[in-house]
């Protein structure tokens, strides 16, 4: 058993490394980037500003909290237990997603969310169990997509549904690939930024988008980075110097 853990903390200390110097490599990238005004974005990866503009009427509506988005994703987990252990299993999960303008003082350009590595804290987080039931909004949904939230003896499931979506008006950060805009033909926009959308480029890793502002997404993948490559040392050391003791090699 000691074996085990040891080497367990040995991968989680190696999984934890690759992130810090990932999160490192990515703030070092939005650092090294000056955000552009969305008039004189040219093609490539870009770092932009401004406020989401729907580019359709009809909107999307999160699954469970109806709320009016272009871009939503959400999961339904339930606790379940195995003999003297509990985890949670998520029981469904999804997203949906519609391209949007993202506009500044300077004009707007179109954005296609699908593939980003989103950091959104627009959410709901809510549980449900003994004494606590889902909110209507999201037993509504819940019968459509049949799933139950009651067990035996009609007593409620632990469960958690957690949402997080992106509205019209919503203040966004973003990074991603300036690259020609599939819903424009060629050559036939008034502006420079008509012909041009901001998507996932060659490297999917370097897609950001979030609510924050620029320097608060930096502090973020700062403790990430601090948090990732120093935790993820002193586990694998820890991790490697039990294992060597125990075999008897240390």
């Amino acid at each position: 058993m000691v074996l085990e853990y040891s080497i367990g903390a040995m991968a989680l200390g190696g999984f934890l490394l690759y992130k810090g110097f990932f999160w490192l490599k990515q703030k070092r990238l939005i650092e090294n980037i000056p955000t552009s005004k969305i008039r004189s974005i040219a093609m490539g990866l870009v770092e932009i500003a401004g406020e989401v503009v729907p580019a359709y009427k009809v909107l999307l509506k999160s699954p469970l909290s109806q709320k009016n988005c272009v871009y939503y994703t959400y999961s339904i987990q339930e606790l379940r237990s195995t003999g003297k252990s509990s985890h949670w299993v998520t029981v469904r999960h999804g997203s949906e997603s519609q391209v949007f303008f993202l506009k500044d003082s300077t004009g707007q350009v179109l954005v296609d969310a699908k593939e980003a590595n989103l950091k959104i804290s627009r959410k709901i987080a809510i549980n449900s169990g003994m004494g606590r039931d889902p909110p209507e909004d999201i037993r509504k949904f819940l019968e459509a997509e049949n799933i139950r939230f009651e067990g035996f003896l009609g007593m409620n499931k632990t469960m958690k549904f957690i949402e997080k979506y992106i509205a019209p008006k919503d203040k966004l950060y973003i990074m991603g690939t300036a690259d020609d805009n599939p819903h424009v033909e060629d050559g036939t926009g008034k502006d420079n930024t008509d012909d041009i959308m901001i998507q996932a480029g060659e490297n999917k890793k370097v897609f950001y988008i979030s609510d924050r502002k620029e320097h608060e997404v930096l502090k973020t993948l700062k403790w990430q980075t601090i948090g990732g490559i120093l935790g993820g040392a002193l586990l694998a050391l820890g991790g490697l110097t039990v294992t060597l003791i125990y075999l008897g090699l240390f």
